[in-house]
């Protein structure tokens, strides 16, 4: 964590964190206990096994909660195999460009400019 690169990752992460207003500071119910965070590290390598890019992220340990308690639903979008070969045989059918997006930071209900 002290190494200027992850440090560099990490303050990246906080900065996006802050501009997409992720939180807001409330008062803490008595009765109720914090989440907890920590922090997840990968190293993304160039195809020729390089190191690209350090990234960070911050997680919330939503582990620790209990369902009907902290939390009533969850949702979580997952692209099932079978959808993606689809999608790439009509490219492939109709003869399409593919082009591939690498987002930086993607937060659910986010502001898109």
């Amino acid at each position: 964590m002290q190494d200027p690169k992850w440090c560099e990752a990490m303050h990246i992460e906080i900065q996006a964190l802050q501009a997409n207003n992720t939180w807001t500071f409330m008062p803490l119910p008595t009765s109720k206990k914090s989440i907890g965070c920590k922090w997840v590290y990968k190293l993304k390598p160039k195809p020729d096994g390089t190191i690209k890019q350090y990234k960070a992220r911050l997680v919330a340990k939503g582990y620790s909660q209990i369902e009907g308690l902290d939390y009533r639903e969850t949702f979580a979008s997952v692209n099932k195999l079978v959808t993606v070969r689809v999608l790439l045989s009509v490219v492939a059918i109709q003869n399409w460009h593919v082009h591939q997006l690498d987002v930086n930071n993607a937060f659910l209900h986010g502001d898109l400019d």
